[in-house]
């Protein structure tokens, strides 16, 4: 069993359909704060930062248990977006994305007893479509509180597919996990049967 220091519905579900026994608890971090004391720090290094700090606090009050970070970034042109904290934040968001290349970085990290076991980090690069305004307006429309799950705005595995042009890099990468790498460390581990 492995503890996911998360409540992030997307995270558990690609785990759970990998085959994994997770429990999930949020961790109590103020990712803000780390953001704004570890600002020169580059975006994969933020990112495995904020991983390790996560699976820290949730593995304080479950020793002996292995639990597992996970944060995603996005870097659109050397800035961060967090997720869009409402409907109005998620068009402005998609509206400086529209015809730009961007950056999901996401990183996972493997906690035991407060120990950092293992870290690993990603990244996938999508250019989005220069959609119009209106196509934006419809999307979140028809997206509602979706959008606002995901730092991009977005859910590249259902109606957000039809925002990008380009997409690269591995597809658990951009839903914001690292999971084959996450999978061979717990084989090598004896987490899993290899």
């Amino acid at each position: 069993m492995i503890i996911l220091a998360s409540a992030s519905q997307a995270r558990m579900r690609l785990l759970a359909d990998a085959g994994l026994e997770v429990a999930a608890e949020a961790s109590r971090i103020d990712e803000a704060q780390i953001k704004s004391e570890q600002a020169l720090l580059s975006f994969e290094r933020l990112a495995i930062f904020l991983a390790q700090a996560k699976a820290r606090d949730v593995s304080q009050r479950h020793p002996g248990k292995l639990v597992l970070g996970a944060d995603q970034l996005l870097d659109c042109e050397g800035k961060l977006y967090d997720k869009p904290k409402d409907g109005q934040a998620a068009a402005s968001q998609l509206r400086t994305l529209r015809g730009k290349k961007h950056r999901l970085i996401s990183a996972a990290a493997l906690v035991k007893d407060g120990a950092v076991l293992w870290h690993h980090v990603e990244e996938a690069v999508l250019r989005m479509r220069d959609v119009s305004d209106d196509f934006i307006s419809s999307y979140l429309e028809r997206e509602g509180d979706l959008a606002l799950q995901s730092v991009g705005a977005y859910r590249l595995e259902g109606l957000g597919a039809q925002l990008f042009e380009t997409v690269k890099g591995d597809h658990f990468t951009i839903q914001g996990l690292p999971l084959l790498a996450l999978l061979r460390e717990l084989r090598n581990r004896g987490e899993l049967p290899a």
